[in-house]
């Protein structure tokens, strides 16, 4: 039994060790390379540090006052060591921190990893992903992503579902390239995960509260324990309150509020040492407002555009919309939307082999109004409504031993899914073009199963072979679309489908050449299917689907660490070479206008590399730098030039397609992508730390258009935050003050066009705020 005079000597050895120093002589304290990484005391259930002290595989002996106590407080200057042997360009992320960059939802991930662009629609909660130049924009989100989401190994099919669930969070991984051979569903971009924190077989708890400028609060809080024998629990939620930056500057009116709850229960059966069962289930409301617009050019009509200050929007809902789409009058740009769901993990160590089983079931209920003309006219005002639901089901065979030279999986995946939209737009000041109100309705049927398997063989000399093979058959149709203009006519549409049979594969080779120095090379071919543009429908052709996108990457990297717990160096350089990318194109609609269509590039490229560097030179201080770098051009991609086409309706007064081919054209993602956090942490007594430091992040211009120049391409930005951090040596509980856009930059995340504006959603001002928490 350790003392409390113990375990407060373990509390400030550990606190010491997280800033570099030997718990009693004060220097620098060296932790062998070859140790697996001992967690911190700032763990994810808030272990206490005894019981760290009898669980660690790296202890340090500390003599004071001829008590001698092992010590496993011990904070590494790196994490995730173990990763450095996997052949991949994979970014981790502890949960702690994301915390500490504040990131609280999947467009924070740009921040924290390179070649990484995250976009929200038109200021919603729904996003658009790019991934080494991978990605597209689809408005409508009724298609599947080339870059997936994941909670806890389950895809969400739609990254909508995800809004609102990174809460609680153990960690996050983004994984870039073709992925599919392993686990989960196949795709050509890559995918980001999270995995959140389980139940614990002891009592812990603890709660966060965040406040900041703007009115803005995050409150967390989470439980976790044994109920019986082998059964345990953990319940943890979420509030978001205010933040809203923006007004109006007709009447002053207020915008951007958050107004979201969440709530994950889990509970966790371990009816023998061999056997866990697991079932998670988790509820979402989210009533925020949305981030207005900025109108930055008229492309059609000759009325002037608002003049708006940095953190002004403006916006109008006519009474007659409100009626239509059931919502009350005088409602804001928000959302109205509820997101629920489970899933049931079964795992089984046979001795010889481990079987998994995963089941999950979700749902989204969405209503969406955004003012896509970002004016007080009636021009392109938008609600939309969503609601799908999700089952997916993943059987995996696993071998059991990691030590064996001989590591293999195979498995299947099974994937059902429901949609069904409709989209009201006011187009009552659009005039002469429109002047009236449409709805568009539609349904989505979507069936997909493949199967797996993935295996690798270490061979002599630290040289391990790897290959993977999935073939995936998917099926999916838009049945029942309808256009109705009140008061003028209804248009019905015939249903369309689109099947897929194609196979998926990796192949790769690495060379542990010293054990702290790994190389490998692997190429992997990737493919997603085939789907529909389904928005503001007018004629049949729109509705013919878009084929499948294939790609084939190489991939070329290394890690190491060259200088054990002072200097960690990671890179990968690639090359996507695509077929059929998909991408947000232009079609011409007689007497209508241009309107964006989801099509097919057919052959295009891209290429890069990209890398992380981790430091802790000096015993305080501790630097991470994440850098990317990626061109592509298209090499063949007809389609309408958008820009030359409005340009000739402003001098002609008559809609003319002005057909182009886009090879040659950069691809329009942002070239270069840094990002990156420097720490000092210090002990300033026995009994408690202090951690302070900035981060910082730039993203290059990007091209909302196929090859987009001036308003059409996305200025670049460099943003720069900073923390400061006061906790006691146990860790029980810490105090950080931040702030976030401390140079108050004006800058923009997205862009677009609806009807007679090009727009711009601004980005945050900058953010002053305090965070404090606690776990016991």
């Amino acid at each position: 039994m350790i003392s409390v005079r113990a375990f407060r000597l373990v509390g400030a050895a550990g606190l010491l060790a997280a800033s570099g120093l030997d718990a009693v002589t004060g220097t620098a304290a060296p932790v062998p390379t070859q140790h697996r990484a001992v967690p911190s005391t700032k763990t994810r259930s808030h272990q206490s540090a005894a019981k760290q002290a009898k669980t660690s595989d790296n202890p340090s002996k500390i003599v004071a006052h001829s008590e001698s106590i092992e010590v496993s407080g011990v904070r590494r200057a790196f994490t995730h060591l173990a990763a450095q042997h996997l052949a991949d360009a994979d970014t981790r992320l502890t949960g702690e921190r994301l915390i500490e960059r504040g990131v609280v939802d999947l467009r924070g991930m740009e921040r924290v990893a390179p070649n990484l662009t995250i976009q929200s629609i038109n200021g919603t909660a729904s996003t658009n992903f790019y991934l080494r130049g991978v990605g597209f924009n689809d408005f409508t989100q009724n298609n599947m992503a080339p870059v997936l989401t994941y909670f806890d190994d389950v895809p969400f099919a739609y990254s909508t579902m995800a809004n609102g669930l990174m809460f609680d969070l153990e960690d996050a991984t983004v994984t870039p390239g073709p992925v599919g051979t392993k686990h989960g569903q196949t795709t050509t971009g890559g995918e980001v995960s999270f995995r959140t924190n389980g139940p614990t077989d002891q009592f812990h708890y603890g709660a966060r509260e965040d406040i900041a400028s703007y009115a803005r609060s995050r409150s967390e809080a989470y439980i976790s324990g044994p109920l019986a024998r082998g059964l345990s629990f953990r319940l943890a939620g979420q509030v978001q309150k205010g933040g809203g930056w923006q007004t109006d500057p007709l009447n002053g009116a207020h915008l951007g509020d958050a107004d979201l709850w969440a709530l994950r229960g889990k509970l966790k059966w371990a009816p023998d040492s061999h056997t866990t069962v697991l079932l998670s289930a988790h509820v979402v409301q989210d009533d925020s407002e949305l981030v207005g617009a900025v109108p930055i050019a008229k492309l059609i009509g000759k009325g002037p555009l608002p003049e708006v200050g940095w953190t002004q929007t403006e916006w109008n809902v006519r009474p007659q919309f409100a009626d239509l789409i059931g919502r009350k009058r005088g409602i804001k740009p928000s959302e109205h939307d509820w997101f629920w769901g489970w899933d049931l993990h079964i795992d089984h160590d046979f001795g010889i082999a481990k079987i998994s089983a995963i089941s999950a079931f979700e749902t989204e209920r969405e209503g969406e109004l955004s003012d896509q003309d970002a004016t007080a006219l009636s021009q392109a005002d938008a609600y939309r409504t969503i609601d799908a639901n999700v089952f997916t089901q993943e059987l995996r065979l696993a071998s059991a031993h990691p030590q064996d030279r001989l590591q293999w999986v195979v498995g299947a995946f099974y994937q059902r899914s429901f949609m069904n939209q409709r989209f009201f737009f006011d187009y009552t000041d659009y005039r002469p073009a429109r002047g009236y109100m449409q709805a568009t309705t539609f349904g989505m049927k979507q069936e997909s199963v493949s199967e797996f398997g993935h295996l690798s063989y270490r061979l002599p000399k630290n040289v391990t072979l790897f290959a993977g093979l999935l073939h995936e058959l998917d099926d999916r149709s838009i049945t029942g679309l309808q256009s109705q203009i009140f008061g003028r006519e209804t248009m019905n549409f015939h249903s369309e489908g689109t099947s897929v049979s194609q196979f998926a594969g990796q192949v790769g080779v690495s060379w542990q050449a010293r054990d702290n120095l790994l190389v490998y090379y692997k190429m992997s071919r990737g493919f997603k299917p085939g789907g529909f543009t389904a928005n503001n429908t007018q004629i049949q052709a729109q509705l013919d689907p878009f084929r499948p996108e294939t790609v084939l990457t190489y991939e070329l990297g290394f890690k190491s660490d060259p200088i054990a717990n002072v200097l960690r160096l990671n890179g990968a350089a690639f090359y996507n070479d695509f077929h059929n990318q998909q991408i947000l194109g232009t079609v011409l609609i007689p007497d209508f206008g241009p309107l964006s269509q989801l099509t097919n590039a057919p052959k295009s490229e891209s290429w890069g590399f990209e890398g992380t560097i981790d430091l802790h030179p000096i015993r305080h201080l501790f630097l991470t730098q994440n850098f990317g770098w990626q061109r592509g051009n298209f090499q063949n991609f007809p389609t309408v030039n958008r820009a030359k086409t409005n340009a000739y309706y402003a001098s002609h007064g008559v809609w003319k397609a002005i057909d182009d081919n886009f090879a040659g054209v950069d691809n329009g993602q942002p070239k270069l992508t840094l990002n990156g956090q420097v720490d000092w942490r210090q002990a300033i007594s026995s009994r408690y730390g202090i951690e302070f430091g900035p981060d910082w992040s730039y993203r290059g211009a990007q091209a909302m258009t196929p090859g987009g120049t001036g308003f059409y391409r996305l200025p670049p930005y460099f943003l720069l935050g900073a923390h400061v951090t006061f906790r006691p040596s146990s860790d029980h509980w810490q105090i950080t003050l931040y702030a976030s856009n401390i140079l108050n930059r004006h800058y923009y995340t997205s862009g677009g066009q609806a009807t007679t504006n090009y727009f711009y959603i601004p980005g945050a001002p900058r953010y002053i705020g305090g965070r404090i928490s606690c776990g016991f």
